[in-house]
Order: C-alpha cells, then sequence, then structure tokens
C-alpha cells in the first residue's frame, strides 16, 4: 500500500492466530491487545486465537480464543503467560504442511508471530509456504527481543530492551551503592543478552560500571581469554592504589562466543559430537567430557584443559542444550565466574611478587530472568500496543512476509 492512502475494508471478519515464539520480553501482551483492538474497531465479530506454548500449538493446535475479558486482564503486563512461549521450530515439509492444515481448520485469515530473529525467519518461511500452496492466509512478523539483536535500518529496536535494561540498571546501581558503602566487593554482573552486547553496552551507559567487556570489540581486536583478564586485573590493581578494592565488572551473555580461542573450541567441540553422537549415549557429563578430550586437536586440548574444570563441564552442558536454531545455551556458561577464578589467579602471582597489597572479595552475579518477564515501561508499553496495531493494518492492506515496524521512535 502507499503512505498517505487507505483501502482498508471494515466490513469483513477476520480470524487471526496469535503465537508468542521464544523467551519472553516486556509488553508482550500490549502488542496482543493493540491487535485485538485493531481487528474489533474494524469488524466487531473479527476473533483472534493464541495458540498455546508457541509455534508447537499452531502444530498441536492447541489453542484459546482471547476475549475481552482475558485481553484486558493483562493490558500491560509483563511476561508472555497469557498463553505461554515455546521454541519450536517450524523446519519441515511436515511443519509446514501441518500449520496451514490448522490454519484451514481454523478459518485463519492470517497468522501473527511474535519473536526474535529465529522466529521472524520462521514466520518468513511460513508466508512464501502459504503463498506457494495457494493459499491466502497472511502471515506477519512482529519484532521481539530483550537482546535488540534484531536492530537494523528498518527495526530501531526490538521491544523489551528498554523495559530490561532499565531493571538491570536499577539491580546494578543497587550493587554499587553496596559496595561504596562496605568498600569491600568487586561484583562481577553477567547479563542477558544473547550473542549481542547491547544489553551490557546499555546497562553500561546508564551505570557507569569500572569495567564492561563489549564482545563485538573482543572480537575486532581477536582479545584473547589472557588479554581480557589483564585488563581487568589493570583496573582493579589500579583502584586498590587507592584504597579502592570495591568496583563493578559487567561481562555480556555471550562474550564466550567471541573469544577466539574459545570460539574454535566450542566449534570443534560440536563437530566431535555432531559426528559421534552414539558414542555419548548413555554417559554422564564427566564421561562426555573425557570422549570430547580424547577427539580434541591438541591445541584444542590445551585450551579446553585450562579452563577452571566447571568451566569445562558447562561448554559441553552448553552444547547439548543447543536450541531448535542451533543457539549455544551461553546462559549455562557462568563467564562471570570464570573470570573471577582467573583474576583471582592473577590476582594472587602479583600478591606474592609484592606488586598488589590490596584485598580481592568477588561476588557474581547473573541479572537475565529478572528483567525478560517484568513489568514494561511505558515506553514498551506504548511501542508494543501500536506494532500490534500495526501488524492489523498490514493484514488489512493484503500483504504477508511482512514485520510490524514502527518508526520515528525518538521523536
Amino acid at each position: 500500500f502507499t503512505e498517505g492512502t487507505s483501502n482498508l475494508s471494515f466490513s469483513k471478519a477476520l480470524n487471526i492466530g496469535i503465537i508468542l515464539s521464544g523467551g519472553p520480553a516486556p509488553g508482550g501482551h500490549n502488542v496482543i491487545s493493540g491487535v485485538f483492538d485493531a481487528i474489533k474497531k474494524f469488524n466487531p465479530n473479527s476473533k483472534i486465537f493464541g495458540f498455546k506454548g508457541g509455534p508447537l500449538g499452531l502444530l498441536e493446535n492447541d489453542k484459546i480464543e482471547l476475549t475481552e475479558s482475558l485481553v484486558n486482564s493483562y493490558r500491560n503486563t509483563g511476561g508472555f503467560d497469557i498463553v505461554s512461549s515455546g521454541r519450536t521450530k517450524i523446519e519441515t515439509e511436515e511443519h509446514y504442511s501441518k500449520a496451514l492444515f490448522v490454519a484451514k481448520e481454523n478459518n485463519l485469515n492470517a497468522i501473527i508471530i511474535i519473536g526474535g530473529d529465529d522466529s521472524n525467519t520462521n514466520a518468513a518461511i511460513l508466508a512464501e509456504y502459504f503463498k506457494k500452496k495457494g493459499e491466502n492466509i497472511q502471515v506477519i512478523g512482529v519484532p521481539k527481543t530483550i537482546d535488540a539483536d534484531l536492530k537494523n535500518d528498518h527495526i530501531e529496536i526490538s521491544f523489551g530492551f528498554d523495559s530490561a535494561t532499565k531493571i538491570y540498571s536499577e539491580l546494578i546501581g543497587n550493587l554499587y551503592r553496596d559496595a561504596m558503602s562496605t568498600k569491600k566487593y568487586w561484583h562481577f554482573v553477567k547479563l542477558m543478552g544473547r550473542s549481542a552486547s547491547h544489553v551490557a553496552l546499555e546497562c553500561a551507559l546508564k551505570t557507569h560500571p569500572n569495567i564492561c567487556i563489549v564482545s563485538e570489540e573482543v572480537l575486532a581486536k581477536k582479545k584473547t581469554l589472557s588479554e581480557i583478564v589483564d585488563e581487568m586485573v589493570s583496573v582493579i590493581l589500579k583502584r586498590s592504589l587507592n584504597g579502592d578494592n570495591f568496583g563493578i565488572v559487567i561481562v555480556p551473555e555471550g562474550l564466550i562466543e567471541f573469544i577466539p580461542e574459545v570460539k574454535s573450541l566450542m566449534v570443534e567441540l560440536c563437530d566431535i559430537f555432531d559426528q559421534n553422537e552414539g558414542e555419548f549415549k548413555g554417559l554422564n557429563v564427566k564421561g562426555m567430557k573425557e570422549v570430547f578430550v580424547s577427539k580434541l586437536s591438541d591445541y584444542m586440548k590445551r585450551v579446553y584443559l585450562s579452563l577452571p574444570l566447571f568451566i569445562q563441564f558447562e561448554l559441553v552442558n552448553s552444547i547439548l542444550e543447543r536450541d531448535p536454531h542451533g543457539n549455544f545455551n551461553v546462559s549455562r556458561v557462568p563467564t562471570e565466574k570464570l573470570f573471577i577464578e582467573m583474576v583471582k589467579s592473577r590476582l594472587n602471582e602479583l600478591k606474592k611478587s609484592g606488586e598488589y597489597k590490596g584485598s580481592f572479595i568477588p561476588v557474581d552475579h547473573f541479572f537475565g530472568y529478572e528483567g525478560r518477564s517484568a513489568f514494561p515501561s511505558n515506553f514498551d508499553s506504548d511501542y508494543c500496543y501500536s506494532l500490534g496495531y500495526n501488524a492489523v493494518v498490514l493484514i488489512l492492506n493484503g500483504l504477508t512476509g511482512y514485520m510490524s515496524c514502527i518508526k520515528n521512535l525518538n521523536l
């Protein structure tokens, strides 16, 4: 359609299916509120159905009608619990065929998929499949993720980022006040955000920590694990000279994947598992670790065994728990604890040589789940409602394979 024109039909009642996909993000319920208000405005007889548990609900035809009373009770609330979410990947011909069957069975005119990059990829493929089959069932995506890794020239921000970073920043600020009050703790804070460092950087801009590692910078400068530890130790050492044996270190969740030698290690571990999956059946994590060690190249074996034992085990777990889209479960790898152990070891060496006379009492934290189902900020509340309303406008204009976008958010 053309900007400034309107060919909307107000007469036809619509049936729209909604799917919440992937991890929760503040504002999801307001997307649904926007969809509900829009379709009821254009035709009061229109209906929306929520598929339970994400894409799996579509494949299993497990749904509920989202009535006015139900939608109203969830407006401006956090979480995705109105129908719950899931990470099932729609990827096979059988999946596509089943999705089409369920859509036709329920007389759906359109499906709105609320999710991140993987979920919107699913939405695009599903839209193409329906089109190829000659079915007039539209599919619209809505950009969701606290990670902000959907940001580009067309999507200014994904919803949930504003709310989550404000929650995390408040928690970090509380830690800093506590550290300044007691003057004895170094807080190592890992922040959810998957591969991108947007969450860590935004929280750093809001709270001004002593150290913030940015994964993309680590990759660009090819910094090794040892070099990152050296940078941390340098800051801690300088602060100790002023009697400041406390501070805040922010570590992005996906940092482990950006450290060159660790990234290469994870790729090799994955290849070993995928090529020898049968050898791992029935083994516990310790047994699996031994199989990995026996098959790693000499250099990667040295890298792997140089890591603390608990990190070795968690790397194994992260590979076993890859999601249906192939993403590592980086939340399982306690990167903040890895840095604590390595910094502590380096400081002990400096203390023995007389170069460090301060105290180092580290405390580890992981902030993630605290923010992703929180009450949405005013920004996310309004933004999400607009995204949902706009998704219906796209449907009414006959479009499919599009993502709902709202621009000029700074105005």
